[in-house]
């Protein structure tokens, strides 16, 4: 949630704000009229209120039919007030409706433009050159036996797979792969819950949390299946008091993630890409204000040395404008190669949320120095998204006798093997 005192102070800085966003800027003065009208309702109900104050005080000190008189006046001007109370519920919930609504001001720097117009900031490592020609990874996990999406739709229909024998020890092996990583960078290892509170999920999300062609919700219950550990981690500390002495908080989530993409609906429909339940390990960061454009790029670099040790090649894109979620300021996505697409496949995205989160879930921290409470500003990092790396490791991977060739520092974690095999010869 963005801060209302700085629309009323900006509304014409929020309005270029929406426009870079390619959203409707008309939103900036319905939030204005929203948060004119509850004012007013505001200040009819107190002059009420401090009418019937007057006149309780006054009773005491009267007597006979001027006592009555009174009694009978706070009276009426307390059903007034009373009668006042559900425009005044109604004008509240509609502002905050509207301003959950308003996304987060893109930081200057980020580009103009939408989904095709994000800005390559480097490309690490040179695409593969094979002499045969290269297979994707369906095909990949189907001869080695370590994928079947044909039998995973018979289970639970499109978008779904099971990940077998090397499959899923290598998933396995990519999860704590990062988890060590992490670990030894101070992150705190954490299991989440995978379902949230939908007023939790709108706190993280904005207006964003109320599509549903994004989000699965439990029917009968308000709750909704996790799309990252993300909603969990930073709904974790709502309505906290944290200790400036404890920034950063930096959390490093592992869960199962579920998404409905409902709107990518004929887009990237083989194997693993683009699924509806997938394994992922999480980056979160609690952060100070002053400190959270640094803790981006700190990110950042972790995710690259992660993929960078990987050997894996890829490019970094600093996201459009258009392009961002509600909830970001800034987002770098990470792309890798993936020779069954011909091109890059994001495989990881970095976000700076600013304090967009943490108001919208009312996180705060009070300063060592004393002074009023702040709002903390919120991060979150792809460590490992599990099928996507998969993909990589798989068709990056691959030798023309039909094995993968493991990324060193996976091979610990698979029993010392460096190759993935066929099963059975």
């Amino acid at each position: 949630m963005v801060d209302l005192k700085l629309i009323r102070e900006q509304p014409d800085a929020f309005r270029a704000a929406l426009r870079k966003r390619r959203a409707d800027p008309t939103l900036v003065d319905r939030v204005l009229e929203a948060d004119r009208r509850r004012r007013e309702l505001v200040q009819q109900v107190e002059v009420l209120r401090a009418a019937q104050n007057r006149a309780s005080q006054e009773i005491p000190r009267l007597t006979g039919p001027a006592r009555e008189e009174r009694i009978a006046e706070m009276k009426r001007i307390a059903a007034q007030a009373k009668a006042q109370e559900p425009a005044l519920q109604a004008a509240e919930a509609g502002l905050e409706t509207l301003l959950r609504q308003v996304p987060n001001p893109p930081h200057p720097s980020v580009p103009d433009g939408g989904p095709d117009d994000g800005v390559t900031l480097r490309i690490v490592g040179a695409p593969p050159e094979f002499a045969f020609p290269p297979r994707d990874h369906v095909d990949l996990g189907a001869s080695l036996d370590l994928l079947d999406v044909e039998r995973s739709a018979k289970v639970a229909g499109s978008r779904f797979y099971f990940l077998r024998r090397d499959g899923a020890l290598l998933q396995l092996a990519l999860i704590r792969y990062a988890v060590d990583r992490l670990g030894a960078e101070g992150f705190i290892p954490t299991i989440p819950p995978v379902l949230i509170k939908r007023e939790n999920l709108i706190g993280m999300m904005g207006g964003a949390a109320l599509d549903e062609q994004m989000v699965y919700r439990i029917e009968g219950e308000d709750l909704a299946l996790a799309g990252t550990s993300e909603m969990a981690l930073g709904s974790m500390c709502v309505g906290e008091v944290l200790r400036e002495a404890d920034l950063p908080i930096r959390l490093c989530g592992i869960s199962t993630c579920f998404r409905r993409e409902a709107g990518a609906h004929g887009k990237d429909t083989r194997g693993m890409f683009r699924v509806h339940q997938f394994d992922k390990v999480e980056m979160f960061s609690y952060c100070h204000p002053d400190r959270s454009w640094e803790e981006h790029d700190y990110l950042l670099a972790l995710q690259e040395r992660l993929w960078k040790d990987l050997g894996l090649p890829y490019r970094v894109v600093d996201i459009a404008a258009g392009d961002l979620g509600d909830p970001a300021a800034r987002k770098y996505d990470i792309e890798t190669w993936m020779p069954g697409r011909g091109g890059y496949g994001e495989t990881q995205s970095c976000s700076n949320c600013t304090d967009f989160q943490a108001r919208g879930l009312n996180i705060r921290f009070r300063p060592t120095g004393g002074g009023g409470l702040e709002f903390v500003h919120t991060l979150n990092g792809t460590a490992v998204a599990g099928t996507r790396a998969i993909i990589a490791i798989l068709e990056n991977g691959q030798q023309a006798d039909g094995t993968v060739r493991l990324p060193p520092p996976l091979v610990p974690y698979l029993g010392g093997r460096t190759v993935l095999r066929p099963p059975h010869p």
